[in-house]
């Protein structure tokens, strides 16, 4: 009787430690509110972008990928961006995919313009930079892809 005991307390005592790790990981998680709005973005290639991922401005994130589609029309990928709701963007904004870091995923890159009219929820970002393929970089500079001669 005394063995059962033991073993219920053992038992309750992980579940609260278990309890104790899920409450933290979410509130450790960066999970964006609904507070923000959504824009587009047209890209020749997205290697290796995913929904989930980072956008930032400066360094610091401000949005998150909400979606990744094709366009049967143009064969782009179409990307949805979630950008915080406080942010202002100039019509100008160029977007860029970028690697994270040499292990890391990519995200999306903002890189502000100038212009005065800012955009609205639903624009569309004109300006924009495919992904780079690593690949495609260092054969280039293995076999000298310039292609001048």
């Amino acid at each position: 009787m005394g063995r059962n005991i033991v073993e219920t307390i053992v038992g309750a005592i992980v579940l609260v430690v278990a309890g104790v790790f899920v409450f933290y990981a979410f509130a450790k998680t960066d999970r964006t509110g609904s507070g923000g709005y959504d824009l587009v973005a047209h890209f020749g290639r997205v290697d290796g972008l995913k929904r989930g991922a980072d956008v930032t401005l400066s360094g610091v994130k401000v949005g998150t990928v909400t979606g990744i589609d094709l366009d049967s029309k143009t064969y782009q990928a179409v990307v949805h961006l979630a950008v915080a709701q406080g942010l202002q963007l100039p019509t100008d904004t160029n977007a860029k995919v970028v690697g994270e870091s040499l292990l890391g995923g990519m995200i999306v890159v903002l890189e502000p313009g100038a212009d005065k009219k800012m955009l609205t929820p639903g624009s569309e970002i004109a300006n924009t930079q495919d992904a780079i393929s690593l690949t495609e970089l260092i054969a280039k500079f293995m076999f000298g892809g310039t292609g001048q001669k």
